[in-house]
């Protein structure tokens, strides 16, 4: 596979991906002339653990005046340093907060989010901040290795959840613009897209069925927060098509982590891991970096144990009503599966294994759903990438519940989407298709007709009008290309207007018709000043929507003036 060969599209003299992960972030990029010869970020190393991985923690420390300390394994030792010194009092430690941006049913720019004592603070400041130190650390990368770089040569690639809505979108954008990078030189690669892209240049034997004319496969993105699943057809001219709406959910690696807290607060109860947390942060840190490494070496084989070395201030805050580990450990229902030996937890595999089991069922039903499709039946390739797919135990689930489709796990697989994203940059129209997840349309105001509602009946200029109507554009499920535009031709209701706004509205229905009907909620609104003057006429604007790009933009041009322009839908 030549991938030296392949010629970059972008206009400017780099491509930088910025991977901002639930629990890992990261960054790569490439030159237009060498488009495939991508460079990842130096090592970061842990320190108390020397841990050394291509990606850092997603974790923000603020100053107790709120302004930015640092990022990554560097925020996670000073503030355990600060604990050790009892002197963390007032600072602010934010780890995992990505998935605010899905959680989160009417995200905001205030929304708020709490550190790790429980503090809140917006949202929408600490993705700034981490966006911000990914971008100097990347520029300060690129400083040592390029001479006479300027910041306007890099066009910047932020990879983004496939399942995320618009609104979720445009709040990374403009974190991104807070953080210093201009709009144009801003742009969204979907995960499991990215991950796709790059798996069709991988030069891997396994992998080169994908790149076959007219082949279909189902693309797994498995992070730590999240699981963002897609289907995709590899087109005669090398470009890919979405065959299947994104759909996904909450099903990360991160999940994981969650049932083996759980499982020492059962063992140690609630006030000794609760006081763990706040004044064993160092402690604390390194037993969460420990499972990290040790869980990877939890496989399919159910014979022996797994050892889990618990830190000695746990035990001491556990052990503070008298009662031994070992004896807590004797409490446990399925207590023959666990051992108390010195400081260390010896725990059956076939019980370690129970630790994946959440995460796992929800993800392999969802599949199954899938496949239940008629148009997916046929697919009998599972392409799995992102950090969580290289877990064994993700492979076996796979291997026993779809045991007809050939499993395909790309080497370094948690690199796939940092690295597709790159990639994406320098090909923005490698995707040709997407099929839409929402049915979304603009709210208008017709004249009353006998079958509105009569609720929504109301008078403008002496019209009767109904108010809340949705005009459909595009249908959830819909095949959409890329390149594709929606064209309106609008007019004021009134020649007394300044100003039009047009709303949009997002809705989980295929057929909608009141913009209050459940499942419809206003996705953005775009506003534009109309000319000055008396006639109506004068006023009249064509709008050319796009929706088949990662982000919904529309161009706008004044009639009279001829006058056009672009502009975002403000979801905010």
């Amino acid at each position: 596979m030549a991938m030296a060969a392949e010629k970059s599209t972008c206009s400017r003299l780099l491509v930088a991906a910025i991977d901002f992960g639930t629990t890992y972030s990261g960054y790569a990029f490439s030159f237009r002339d060498k488009p495939n010869d991508i460079h990842t970020n130096p090592n970061w190393v842990a320190g108390s653990e020397k841990l050394v991985s291509l990606k850092c923690p997603s974790t923000v420390l603020l100053k107790p005046n709120k302004t930015f300390h640092s990022f990554g394994f560097e925020a996670e030792n000073k503030y355990s340093d600060l604990a050790e010194d009892d002197e963390h009092h007032g600072w602010y430690l934010f780890r995992r907060f990505k998935l605010t941006l899905y959680e989160t049913t009417n995200l905001k720019l205030d929304t708020p989010i709490e550190d790790i004592s429980g503090k809140n603070m917006p949202a929408f400041d600490i993705f700034a901040h981490s966006i911000s130190f990914l971008k100097n650390h990347l520029w300060k990368t690129l400083q040592s290795r390029v001479c006479g770089i300027l910041e306007t040569d890099i066009q910047y690639v932020i990879t983004v959840p496939a399942i995320w809505d618009p609104r979720a979108k445009q709040f990374m954008r403009r974190a991104a613009y807070k953080a210093g990078i201009p709009n144009e030189q801003i742009s969204f690669a979907l995960e499991p897209e990215a991950a796709s892209l790059w798996c069709q240049v991988e030069t891997d034997d396994k992998l080169s069925s994908l790149s076959e004319p007219l082949t279909k496969y189902m693309v797994v993105d498995l992070g730590g927060g999240t699981a963002d699943i897609t289907v995709h057809q590899k087109m005669d001219d090398g470009s890919l098509k979405e065959i299947q709406k994104a759909s996904g959910g909450a099903w990360g690696g991160n999940e994981v982590d969650k049932s083996y807290l759980q499982l020492l607060e059962n063992i140690v109860q609630a006030e000794a891991m609760d006081k763990f947390k706040r004044e064993e942060m160092t402690d604390y840190f390194d037993l969460l970096r420990e499972f990290e490494t040790k869980k990877r070496s939890i496989t399919r084989d159910n014979e022996g144990k797994i050892t889990f070395k618990l830190p000695q201030s746990l035990c001491k805050l556990a052990e503070l009503d008298g009662v031994k580990m070992a004896t807590k450990i004797e409490r446990l229902h399925d207590k023959s599966k666990y051992r108390w030996t010195g400081d260390k937890l010896r725990i059956e595999k076939v019980a370690a294994k129970t630790l994946f089991a959440p995460p796992l069922e929800m993800l392999i039903n969802h599949v199954k759903k899938m496949f239940e499709q008629p148009e997916i039946q046929n697919i009998d390739a599972i392409l799995l990438v992102g950090g969580f797919s290289e877990c064994d135990l993700v492979t076996e689930a796979f291997e026993q519940s779809f045991p007809d489709k050939r499993l395909l796990i790309p080497k370094e697989a948690g690199l796939a989407v940092l690295k597709g994203a790159v990639r994406f940059g320098h090909h923005l129209d490698a995707i040709k298709t997407r099929i839409s997840r929402f049915t979304i349309g603009r709210e208008i105001w017709p004249e009353f007709e006998k079958h509105h509602n009569p609720a929504k009946k109301i008078k403008v200029d002496e019209k009767e009008r109904c108010k809340d109507i949705v005009k459909q554009m595009i249908k959830i499920g819909d095949e959409i290309p890329v390149n594709m535009t929606h064209e309106e031709r609008l007019m004021p209701v009134s020649a007394n207007q300044k100003a039009s706004a047009i709303k949009l509205y997002s809705s989980t229905s295929r057929n909608v018709t009141y913009t209050t009907e459940l499942g419809c909620q206003e996705l953005g609104m775009l506003a534009i000043d109309l000319p000055q003057s008396r006639s109506i006429s004068d006023k009249k604007i064509t709008s050319y929507y796009y929706f088949g790009d990662t982000e919904i933009h529309v161009r706008v041009k004044i009639a009279k003036t001829n006058e056009e322009f672009e502009k975002w839908i403000d979801c905010f």
